[in-house]
């Protein structure tokens, strides 16, 4: 291998012509002869131009500043780094999710109803595009979206902690469905056709036990005559004086509020507040379609009616949100939760027009669509009375020494209402009641066809409350049985975690006064940034005026530390 060759393998024009001359090729050859030679690569000039080009910045701006402008061009790129890693991690876990949802319900809207905070909005009625068929006045989807639905599994139990009761899935249809859903006539009430109610204007007690002077004291005889169930019947249902309820009744409205009672309508929501005892809790996820057509009702005494004002909570308009508040004067009881029980339990006698009614404790928020709720309950059981059972108890008896050891009520009132029935028959619950799966209800939601078989049922069951202690928990059983053995007729009693889930339960108004008030909110103080190390602000102390020397030096103190911030 030749001199010349090694030349030649060379990657540099300087090193190749050093080579030619220590080898012997003397210099003024001809270029002919010579080697064919490379030009200097760009990658070489251009590292001579960086050579050329850092000394320079180096120079201008200084060493530190050109370290901290490098730190901070690595810092940026980190972070953008980053982000593009937590975006896409993201919309990686997204599409997951999104695959792990549409392969557990098969492409089914029902699912969609369980997760979503708020149902989406109905077209108008007439859209209707799903196929339906109308079984026994009612109209029932061909494919429906819930038929398939089943509850998952509890939970594992987590540590010796006893968990309280919490909401568990429910399958509602989709806003629209359940408006097509509505059964197109009213449901038959079994033998009992026609209802009316006892007037009297000087109701007297003859019993010691006959109720109160707005129930109309019945007698022992006429409660046993409620439950012979006939074609037509006569029964006390409370506002026995006066020309009709809400009118001198000893449960008064004013005449506009008597007009806004008698209105036709369809569906109805009702809540009460008395003595100023809750809150009122404003419902969520209602339609656009129920907003218009379904009218919610808040009942409220004078006593809660001063708060609320004082508060300027209620004004002229009588609309608290979505809640039109109907104050009622001359309250028959001295007790605030016996009053409750009125609209609670003879809603059909102050809405003598609507069809249906979903009555809710005033410490309840709903947060499902009233159309939502009446399908899932009533239209899909075939059932024109729901409500939901106690969460742990299902003994009559259980319940009453419940509320004895809580104070609910007077043990001796508690014990000679037990004892009552108790001489009429009542045991403890067993599984010879089946299909009959507790006797005990959470009575705080009441979802009901005004029919009058259920009219009756409310009846009675509001007479036992009038007649003895208010906990109608302990007399529900009682009534339901009574009927039950007359007629065929039943009460579909759902699971107290599913009415969790389209209520919510919150405190009364005492409770929310005992409660600490929470921690106020955290203040941040922003101190100015730190001087650099040998930089030091020059403040005049007070009395003294700055020399010529101290407006120097703080002018470039002032100049250092702008620049710092600038750059």
């Amino acid at each position: 291998m030749t001199g010349g060759s090694l030349g030649l393998r060379t990657g540099s024009y300087g090193s190749l012509q050093l080579q030619q001359v220590q080898n012997g090729f003397p210099p003024n050859l001809q270029p002919s002869t010579l080697p064919i030679t490379r030009k200097p690569s760009k990658v070489l000039l251009a590292s001579r131009e960086k050579e050329r080009v850092l000394p320079f910045v180096w120079r201008i701006l200084g060493r530190k500043k050109v370290i901290m402008l490098l730190l901070v061009v690595l810092a940026l790129l980190v972070f953008v780094s980053n982000s593009f890693n937590v975006n896409k991690g993201m919309e990686d876990k997204h599409d997951i999710k999104i695959t792990i949802t549409q392969n557990t319900v098969k492409g089914k809207d029902a699912d969609r109803a369980l997760h979503s905070p708020r149902p989406p909005p109905p077209p108008p009625p007439h859209l209707h595009t799903e196929p339906s068929t109308v079984v026994h006045g009612k109209s029932s989807l061909l494919a429906h979206q819930c038929e398939n639905f089943a509850f998952p599994p509890p939970p594992p139990p987590s540590g010796r902690r006893r968990s309280g009761p919490r909401p568990c899935p429910v399958c509602y249809l989709p806003v629209e469905q359940a408006i097509a859903s509505m059964p197109t006539s009213s449901s038959e009430s079994p033998v009992l056709h026609n209802l009316t109610y006892v007037y009297d204007e000087n109701p007297t007690r003859i019993e010691p036990h006959g109720g109160s002077e707005f129930g109309g004291f019945p007698t022992l005889m006429e409660r046993n005559e409620s439950y012979d169930i006939k074609e037509s019947m006569m029964v006390h249902c409370g506002f026995v004086k006066g020309n009709k309820p809400g009118d001198q009744s000893g449960f008064n409205v004013n005449e506009l509020d008597l007009m806004e009672l008698e209105t036709s309508h369809e569906i109805i929501v009702a809540s009460a507040v008395f003595g100023n005892y809750d809150i009122i809790q404003q419902p969520t996820n209602i339609s656009e379609f129920s907003r218009k057509s379904v009218p919610f009702y808040m009942f409220i005494d004078e006593e809660t009616e001063a708060y609320m004002k004082n508060s300027s909570v209620l004004g002229y308009s009588r609309k608290v949100g979505l809640w039109r508040v109907i104050v009622v004067h001359n309250v028959p009881y001295t007790d605030a939760r016996r009053n409750g029980k009125i609209p609670k339990l003879l809603l059909h006698r102050l809405f003598p027009n609507v069809r249906y009614s979903i009555w809710i404790d005033g410490k309840l928020k709903l947060v499902v669509d009233p159309y939502q709720v009446l399908e899932r309950f009533l239209w899909r059981q075939n059932a024109n009375f729901a409500i939901s059972k106690h969460y742990r108890r299902y003994d009559v008896f259980e319940e009453a020494e419940a509320n004895r050891a809580a104070g609910k009520y007077d043990n001796s009132s508690i014990n000679e209402q037990v004892d009552f029935y108790i001489k009429e028959g009542l045991q403890p619950y067993s599984e010879a009641k089946l299909p009959i799966t507790s006797d005990v209800p959470e009575g705080c939601v009441i979802i009901k066809e005004h029919i009058p078989i259920t009219n009756l049922f409310t009846c009675n069951w509001f007479n036992e409350v009038d007649r003895f202690t208010s906990r109608d928990q302990l007399s529900f059983s009682t009534v339901r049985d009574k009927i039950m053995g007359k007629v065929d007729w039943s009460i579909n009693m759902f699971l107290d975690c599913e009415r969790r889930n389209f209520v919510i339960q919150a405190y009364h108004r005492e409770l929310l006064e005992q409660m600490p008030p929470p921690p106020p909110p955290r203040v941040v103080v922003h101190r100015p940034p730190a001087l650099p190390h040998g930089i030091m602000s020059v403040k005049t102390p007070p009395g003294k005026k700055r020399g010529r020397g101290d407006k120097k030096r703080h002018r470039k103190a002032i100049t250092v530390s702008r620049d710092i911030r600038q750059f």
